[in-house]
């Protein structure tokens, strides 16, 4: 499957297989991110890589789920994820703009982890004082997001926007996502 391809295929994930993912694999991750473009290349990014039960069983009460149709969107009792990365910013190498680093770095761990066949969801909306806490992190790290990973437990489908941009699940617990269509967001040459 090309680039092009593995991109129009992906879709985020919130029902995951209980599989576990190697170690392996999670630093596959870590490193896909490590390479990922950063503004005058100062690498502020750390991450949590988070494999064990009993700290994933802590770590999930401080995520929240697919937002336009909570709580049906949440992951159900065992399918939950398998792991999560925790992502940082040292503020002491970058205080600000290191949002762009975390937007290239998630999208290459997002990639690499679907190109193995590995599920994941972006989460923004969570309880970065409950993960500062669990996580003993410093004062010093900016806690930004969330990756959720896992081997899929279902399959969503995008669907070219009409009126709306809230995805929604039908009446076979199907998820829809809506997306908008190329030609009205391409401008060639002028606006």
């Amino acid at each position: 499957m090309s680039l092009y391809e593995l991109i129009l295929s992906r879709r985020s994930i919130r029902q995951f297989r209980q599989d576990p993912l190697s170690r392996e694999t999670l630093q596959k991750l870590v490193n896909a991110a490590r390479l990922a473009p950063s503004g005058a290349n100062r690498q502020p990014l750390e991450f949590v890589v988070v494999d064990d039960d009993k700290i994933k069983n802590e770590l999930f009460p401080s995520l929240k789920w697919a937002g336009y149709i909570s709580p049906h969107g949440n992951p159900k009792p065992g399918y939950e994820p398998t792991a999560y990365i925790v992502v940082l910013a040292n503020t002491t190498i970058r205080a600000k703009g290191y949002e762009w680093d975390v937007g290239a770095a998630v999208e290459h761990i997002i990639l690499t982890a679907w190109e193995e066949g590995i599920g994941s969801c972006w989460l923004a909306s969570i309880d970065r004082e409950n993960i500062r806490k669990t996580f003993k992190i410093p004062e010093t790290h900016q806690i930004d997001s969330v990756v959720t990973l896992g081997y899929p437990a279902e399959q969503p489908t995008a669907e070219d926007l009409i009126d709306s941009v809230e995805y929604w699940k039908d009446e076979n617990d199907q998820l829809h996502v809506p997306k908008r269509i190329l030609n009205s967001i391409i401008h060639f040459n002028k606006f």
